[in-house]
Parts: structure tokens; sequence; C-alpha cells
């Protein structure tokens, strides 16, 4: 997948690393090379990763006269929080909630590792020990999807065509074999189960793919919002998506004349062509009792998917370009897969 590259890009980038005869240390130099050559976000995410990491280099000049990155230390790091969260209007209303905390700290832990990684702090990242805030911002990642529940749901999306979708007329087609089910569509049901646990897609975004936004030579879903968001699909999951539009798509087609990937069948009479999130639900469901899978919901597979851009490159910057996380906070939380797998790893000491 397209991850493991950009994982190979960052090691080359970080080796190609040119420290100039005059370096004299600064972290706005670092920032610089920071966005050069490790930010690979939407230019309007990248505005707010300068802006954020802009209000902390100012506060560490003002308040300790220095941006050498040696000034940058745990115990400028938690007075930094007591500013963040010091700051209030007229009324002493807080001018940033815990949200937006969150997102600065992110940006900051990410800008602190990526520095430590090319030249580590004298004692330790010190952005390791900040915690970002629980309220508001917690997602689910122990509901993600093992890697076995991974394999026994596509193995039960490759089989739909035989599960329920042909005929059970054992008198009338006897000594034939037994026609589809004029209703059902276990092609596309297969595509959409391989669409969501191989890109980690929201199931609105699942719903709202069109055919011309699916790019087939790079493996590619551009799904158009307030802005574009690009998904990278596996082989696997691409070659599902194209026996759905060669053996299915088309007859629905003609009845609904749409763009739209994913289509409903066109025994279904309401509708704009266009399926729904309970579609997507019962899908997933379907596949989940046959495969003997409790308690898991599309969601699950997208933060499957974090957890193994983690496991895979260590880099939230990774998991939020490819599950377009707006507030990088969110992708900063599957950092506690790497702490549980060190703790272990040193258990098994």
């Amino acid at each position: 997948m397209e991850i493991e590259n950009q994982n190979n890009k960052r090691n080359n980038s970080i080796s190609a690393l040119q420290f100039p005869d005059d370096f004299n240390d600064e972290l706005d130099w670092w920032l610089d090379k920071y966005f050069e050559y490790e930010v690979e976000t939407s230019p309007d995410t990248q505005k707010a990763q300068r802006r954020d990491i802009t209000l902390f280099l100012e506060f560490l000049y003002t308040n300790y006269g220095s941006i050498k990155r040696s000034s940058w230390t745990l115990k400028v790091s938690r007075a930094f929080q007591t500013y963040l969260k010091s700051m209030a209007d007229s009324n002493g209303k807080p001018l940033r909630n815990d949200r937006t905390i969150n997102r600065i700290n992110a940006h900051l832990k990410t800008f602190a590792k990526w520095i430590h990684k090319n030249k580590p702090f004298t004692l330790f990242n010190p952005m390791l020990k900040i915690k970002l805030s629980e309220s508001g911002n917690e997602l689910d990642i122990d509901n993600a999807i093992t890697p076995e529940e991974r394999e026994k749901l596509l193995s039960v999306a490759d089989n739909l065509l035989n599960l329920n979708s042909l005929s059970r007329d054992k008198h009338r087609y006897k000594d034939k074999d037994k026609p589809q089910l004029k209703y059902k569509r276990p092609y596309r049901d297969k595509a959409i189960i391989y669409t969501l646990i191989e890109t980690g897609m929201r199931r609105s975004d699942v719903i709202n793919i069109t055919l011309d936004k699916v790019n087939f030579k790079t493996k590619k879903i551009y799904i158009r919002g307030k802005k574009i968001s690009k998904y990278q699909i596996s082989k696997l999951g691409i070659n599902a998506i194209k026996d759905y539009i060669k053996k299915e798509r088309e007859n629905d087609y003609d009845k609904w004349q749409s763009n739209v990937l994913f289509l409903p069948s066109s025994t279904v009479n309401r509708g704009k062509g266009k399926l729904t999130p309970c579609v997507i639900n019962s899908i997933w469901n379907r596949v989940c009792k046959e495969a003997g899978i409790v308690g898991k919901t599309p969601h699950s597979s997208r933060h499957a998917m974090g957890i193994y851009i983690m496991k895979k490159t260590g880099n939230p910057a990774a998991i939020q370009k490819q599950l377009g996380h707006k507030n990088p906070a969110y992708s900063v939380q599957y950092s506690k897969v790497l702490e549980h797998k060190i703790e272990e790893i040193l258990l098994d000491r």
C-alpha cells in the first residue's frame, strides 16, 4: 500500500536532511524543514499546523528569550499548557476549549517527535508526557476489528454469492445452476465490505463515492465534500470494486442513471439512486453474523485502519492523511497502540 511507500519516503527524507554550516539549531529552522520534508496534509490543515506551532514558538521566545531546540523542555511544555488554559476574554470565558487545546498539542507532539527522530533532545521528547484531554475527543479504538476478524469478514464477503443470493427453488433448478435472486447484490455488498475495511472510510463517504472519482490505476478514491478527501485502497479492495462494476452495476444503472458507485438494486421502487447509511449497516451486520462477530460496527473497520497505519509508520500524520481527521487529536490517540506494544515487549523480557 501507499502507506509503506510514504514511510520509506520519510525515512529517506530524514537521511537527506542537511544541517547548514551556520546552523543555529533554532526551532523556526526546524519548522521550515518539517513542512518541507514531513508534512503531507491538506493546505487548510497545514495552515492550522503552522499557526499552532508558531503560537508555541512565540510563547517560548516571550517567556524564555530563546527559540533554540535546547530551550524546549518538558517544563516549558507544561508551562505552555497552563498558558493555553489561562487565556480568557473580558468576561472570563476561556479563549480555547479542550478540543482546540488538543489540536494544538497534537500538532506539537508530531512536530517534536519528528525533531527528536532527526536530532534527539538532550533528555527526551519534551511533548512525550503531555496528555491530550479526553473530554469530547475520545475514540473507541478498543472496538476496532482485529486482524483475525478482518480475515473472517473478507472471507464471508467473498462467499456472499453462495450464501443467500441464489434461488432456493430445488425443483425448478434441480439439474441446473441456480440463478441469482433478482433483488440480491452480492458483488456490490462484497465491494462495500472491502471498501470499508481496506480504506477506513466512513459510511457517509462510502455511499457518496462516484464512479469518476475512483482511480483504478493509482488505487485512490476521492470524495468531494467541503474539501476533497483522498483514500488509498488495497489491491484486494479495488479488485472487488472492479468485479461489482463488471458483473452487477450496469443493470442497476439502466434504472437509476446515477454516477454514484454503489447503486440500489433496480428492484427497489423508491429512492434517488443512492444507498443510505442504514443499508450499509444492514450489509455489515449480515456479514458479521455470518462471520460470528458480535459488537463491531462499520466504524470498527475505520479504527482498525488507524491501528494498522500506526503500527506500520508510528506516525499520526499518516493516519490523519488516510482517515481525513480534521482534528489531529483524533489521529494522535492511536499512539496508545504503540504504548501497549512497548509494554508487551518489556513484559516479555
